[in-house]
C-alpha cells in the first residue's frame, strides 16, 4: 500500500488548510504533530503543550477566518503547530534562537498573532477587548481566546470572564482542559449533546423559551432559568461557566476532529453572546516519551526524536535554583517556622525539591501570583517565616499586594527572586529587568543580589533571619560559577558590601551577576595601567553609605553596573552621591544598566553583548569615562579581546 501524499507541504496559511476536505485533516494533524516534533528536537523549547493542541490547532484554522478571525493564545506555550500552520514553518529551526522567531505568540512576528502572549491568564481579557473593538467598528468577525486550564486558576481570567458575562458581546472562548478533574469523561454521548446544545436549533428554542418565561411573574422566570441552568450543569459541568454568563458547550474530545469541527462551527454561526467550550485534551499527545514524562516534555532542551533522550549541556557547577532549594532545606532543618511558596513553578524555583523535604511546609498556589503574596503576607503576620519563590518576570503580576499588604505592614516576607537579568531563549517576556526598581523603592525593604552560589546560599540565611521588614534577594538563570560552597549560609551585615580587589584608578561597584565580568575587565585595565578597585555591592538596598564614600573619594571614576533596568541600584547611589556631595568634587560617576529597549531572545552572553554589559563594554565605559582617545580605546579591547 503507498504512502499518502503529504498535505502539510501544501499549506503554507490557513486559507490553504481551508482548501482540504474534511476527511483529510486528520492525516494534516498526524503531519503537523510531527512536524512540531522535529522542530522542537531541533532547537530544544515548549513541546508537550503543542502537542496537546494538535488537533484544536488544525480544527480552528480550518473552521475560523484567520486573520481576520482572531485568534489569542493564552501564555502561548502551545503555539508552535499554530506557527507551523500559518506562514513559518520554514522558519522553525531558528526557534527561540537568535534572530530566529520567538516561542510565543509576537504580534511584530505575524498577523496570524494579533496578540502577544507568554505570561498567563490574558486570553480573554484580550478576546473581550477586541470583541467590543469589532462591534464599534461594526465588524462580524469572530473572536477566539484559548486558555489552558492552569491559566484558568488565575484570578483574571474569571475577571474577563464576569465582564463578558455581562456585556454579553460575542465571543468564543476554548478552555483547553488537560489536567483538570472539573470534567466528566468524554465520549460519543458527550460529544452529541456538545454537538446538539451548540446547535443553532437548539439555542433558538432556548431563546423563545427565555422569551416565553419573560412574561411570567419575575420568581417564575428567575426559577425557569435556574432550573434549565442547573438541569445542564449536571449533564455537562458547565454551571460555574453558566453562572460567569457565558453559554457552556463541552466537554468533547479535543483529539477526535469529528467531534471537534462541528462544535467549532456551530459556535463560529451562533449569533450568541459568549460561549465557552470545553475541550479536554492530553498533554504530550502522540509522542510516547512526552506522555510518560511526568511533566509531558513541558520545556526541553534539544532531543534524539527515536528515543526522547535530552541533549543536556554539561554542568560545570550546581545551578542557582538548586542552590537555592538546598539552602532553604538547611534552613527549615533549624527552624520549623520557615515555609515557602511557589506559583506553579514548584520544580521551576527548586521548591520540589522542599517540598520532598517538608511536604506540610510547602504550598504551590497556582497561576496566583496576587494570591501568593498576600497569603504569604498572612502566614508572616502570624509568626511563621516565608519564603515566596517567584521568577522575576511574574514577581511583576502581583506589586500591589507586594506594596499594600506586604511593604505598607512591614511583613517579614522573604522574596526569592529567581531568573533574574536576560534569560536567554524566552526573551523579553521572561527577563526580570524590572525587580531592583520597582522593589527598592518601597520604604523598608531589603533588596539584594547574589553575585555567586556562594553568596546564594549567605543570602537565603540572611532573609530567614530578617523577622522585622520584607526582603528580597535576586539571582540569575542557568549555572552557578563553579567557586567552593560554604557548609552553611552565614547571616550578611545588612547594607553591607564586600570589596573583591583593591585599586587606586577606577572603581567598579557591582551589585548582581556582572561581578565576574567586573573581574575580567579589572584584569585587562590592570594590564594596560590603570589600578581598577572590584566591589560586590550585595545590596542595593540599605545601601553601603560608608563604602560608596569611599569609592567616590578615592578613586577617578566610579562605575556601578546591575542587570537592570534604570531607575535601579544606580539611580540610588546617584541619588545618595548627589545628596551627600560628592559629585561636587570632580568624581566621574557613570551607570552601566540594562538599555533603554525590550531585547529579543539569544544565547545569554550574546544578550549581555547587546545590553553592553560584558566585561570589553565594561572596559571602554571605563576608559572613556577617563577621556582616553576613542582609537586608543578600541585597540585596547581589540588586543584583550583576541
Amino acid at each position: 500500500m503507498s504512502e499518502p501524499t503529504p498535505l502539510l507541504d501544501t499549506i503554507n496559511s490557513p486559507a490553504d488548510l481551508r482548501k482540504i476536505k474534511t476527511k483529510d485533516l486528520r492525516q494534516v494533524a498526524d503531519e503537523l504533530r510531527l512536524a512540531t516534533i522535529d522542530s522542537v528536537s531541533r532547537t530544544g523549547g515548549h513541546l508537550g503543550a503543542g502537542l496537546g493542541v494538535v488537533e484544536l490547532t488544525t480544527a480552528i484554522h480550518h473552521v475560523f477566518n484567520t486573520p481576520e478571525d482572531r485568534l489569542i493564545w493564552d501564555v502561548g506555550h502551545q503555539c508552535y503547530p499554530h506557527k507551523i500552520l500559518t506562514g513559518r514553518r520554514d522558519r522553525m529551526d531558528t526557534l527561540r534562537q537568535g534572530g530566529g522567531i520567538s516561542g510565543f505568540t509576537k504580534r511584530a512576528e505575524s498577523e496570524y498573532d494579533p496578540f502577544g502572549a507568554a505570561h498567563s491568564s490574558t486570553s480573554i481579557s484580550a478576546g473581550l477587548g477586541m470583541a467590543v473593538a469589532r462591534d464599534l467598528s461594526d465588524g462580524d468577525n469572530n473572536v477566539i481566546a484559548v486558555i489552558g486550564d492552569g491559566s484558568m486558576s488565575a484570578g483574571m481570567a474569571y475577571e474577563a470572564m464576569n465582564n463578558a458575562g455581562s456585556m454579553d458581546k460575542r465571543l468564543i472562548v476554548i478552555l483547553n482542559d488537560n489536567d483538570m478533574s472539573i470534567a466528566p469523561p468524554v465520549g460519543a454521548m458527550s460529544a452529541y449533546l456538545a454537538r446538539l446544545l451548540s446547535s443553532r436549533s437548539y439555542l433558538g428554542i432556548r431563546e423563545i423559551m427565555k422569551q416565553i418565561a419573560s412574561v411570567f411573574p419575575r420568581s417564575i422566570e428567575a426559577r425557569a432559568k435556574r432550573v434549565e441552568e442547573y438541569a445542564r450543569g449536571m449533564a455537562t459541568g458547565g454551571t460555574l461557566f453558566e453562572e460567569l454568563g457565558f453559554y457552556y458547550i463541552g466537554p468533547i474530545d479535543g483529539h477526535n476532529l469529528d467531534h471537534l469541527l462541528p462544535v467549532l462551527k456551530n459556535a463560529r454561526d451562533s449569533n450568541h453572546g459568549p460561549v465557552l467550550v470545553h475541550v479536554v485534551t492530553k498533554k504530550g499527545k502522540g509522542y510516547p516519551p512526552a506522555e510518560a514524562a511526568a511533566d509531558k516534555y513541558h520545556g526541553v532542551s534539544k532531543f534524539d526524536v527515536v528515543t526522547g533522550t535530552q541533549v543536556k549541556a554539561k554542568a560545570n557547577a550546581p545551578s542557582y535554583t538548586k542552590v537555592f532549594a538546598g539552602a532553604l532545606i538547611k534552613e527549615a532543618e533549624k527552624d520549623d517556622k520557615i515555609v515557602a511558596i511557589s506559583a506553579a513553578m514548584p520544580s521551576g524555583t527548586g521548591l520540589d525539591l522542599f517540598g520532598q523535604a517538608y511536604p506540610d511546609r510547602c504550598f504551590d498556589v497556582g497561576i496566583a501570583e496576587q494570591h501568593g503574596v498576600t497569603f504569604a503576607a498572612g502566614l508572616a503576620s502570624e509568626g511563621y517565616r516565608p519564603f515566596a519563590a517567584i521568577y522575576s518576570t511574574f514577581l511583576q503580576r502581583a506589586y500591589d499586594q507586594v506594596v499594600h499588604d506586604v511593604a505598607i505592614q512591614k511583613l517579614p516576607v522573604r522574596f526569592a527572586i529567581d531568573r533574574a537579568g536576560l534569560v536567554g531563549a524566552d526573551g523579553p517576556t521572561h527577563a526580570g529587568s524590572f525587580d531592583v526598581t520597582y522593589l527598592s523603592t518601597l520604604p523598608g525593604f531589603v533588596v539584594m543580589a547574589a553575585s555567586d552560589e556562594a553568596e546564594l546560599v549567605h543570602m537565603v540565611a540572611t532573609a530567614a533571619q530578617l523577622d522585622d521588614r520584607p526582603s528580597a534577594f535576586r539571582y540569575p538563570r542557568g549555572e552557578g560559577v563553579g567557586i567552593d560552597m560554604p557548609e552553611a549560609g552565614i547571616p550578611l551585615e545588612i547594607g553591607k558590601g564586600r570589596v573583591v580587589r583593591e585599586g587606586s584608578s577606577i572603581a567598579l561597584l557591582s551589585f548582581g551577576g556582572r561581578l565576574q565580568q567586573c573581574l575580567k575587565a579589572a584584569d585587562w585595565l590592570g594590564g594596560h595601567g590603570f589600578s581598577t578597585t572590584v566591589v560586590d555591592a550585595r545590596f542595593a538596598k540599605p545601601l553601603d553609605h560608608d563604602l560608596i564614600r569611599r569609592l567616590a573619594k578615592e578613586h577617578e571614576v566610579l562605575l556601578t553596573l546591575e542587570e537592570g533596568a534604570i531607575g535601579g541600584f544606580g539611580s540610588h547611589v546617584t541619588h545618595f552621591l548627589a545628596e551627600d556631595g560628592l559629585l561636587d568634587k570632580g568624581l566621574k560617576l557613570r551607570s552601566m544598566v540594562l538599555p533603554d529597549r525590550f531585547i529579543d531572545q539569544d544565547k545569554p552572553d550574546l544578550m549581555y553583548d547587546a545590553a553592553g554589559l560584558n566585561a570589553p563594554q565594561i572596559v571602554e565605559k571605563a576608559l572613556g569615562t577617563l577621556g582616553l582617545d576613542q582609537a586608543k580605546i578600541e585597540d585596547i579591547v581589540r588586543q584583550q579581546s583576541a
